[in-house]
């Protein structure tokens, strides 16, 4: 009798250690997001896309989230790596207060890159910033024209202006009774 409550013993403290591990699924970070994300240095890049209308343009969009809650940062510069022939237009340096959070979207920064590549392409980018992090990544390419990112392209590669014109159409209407007409 005692070797079977042994055994039974044996066999739930078994199962409950097989089901004890590391590297749980449910402790990894995982973005559900179209961009790409890296949290190697100071600054978190999170959620990194090209935004392109048009094949060798489109436009930087990432957030950046500053781990250091007592340093501000500063995002400088974004290029292409490996060879890669992108570049970017110029733009003021962003600033990112400390813990804080900067959206390159909201409002845009228009961070533009030219240089070869389209809608579905990764592209090899160099982040660097005012502490001298550097950070390089495979972005993805995405489309201008659907969901999140539809007119985020500030690449000037599409026409986003609005028809304003007014139908000047004369409108009046003739008050004549017949009794006016005799």
């Amino acid at each position: 009798m005692q070797l079977r409550h042994l055994a039974a013993g044996a066999a739930v403290l078994a199962f409950a250690l097989s089901s004890c591990g590391f590297d749980y699924a449910t402790e990894r970070d995982y973005t559900v997001a179209g961009g790409v994300n890296n949290r190697e240095g100071d600054v978190d890049v999170l959620s990194a896309v090209v935004v392109s209308a048009q094949e060798g343009s489109g436009t930087f969009v990432a957030s950046l989230a500053n781990n250091d809650t007592e340093t501000e940062q500063t995002f400088t510069a974004v290029s292409g790596d490996d060879g890669a022939t992108i570049s970017s237009s110029d733009f003021e340096p962003v600033q990112i207060a400390p813990g804080g959070l900067v959206n390159l979207a909201d409002p845009p920064a228009a961070i533009v890159l030219t240089g070869d590549f389209a809608a579905g392409d990764f592209v090899p980018l160099t982040i660097d910033f005012g502490n001298g992090d550097r950070v390089m990544m495979q972005v993805p390419v995405v489309r201008d024209d659907f969901g999140y990112w539809e007119g985020m392209d500030a690449s000037g590669s599409t026409d986003t202006t609005t028809d304003t014109t007014t139908d000047t159409t004369d409108t009046t209407t003739d008050t004549t009774t017949e009794d006016d007409a005799s």
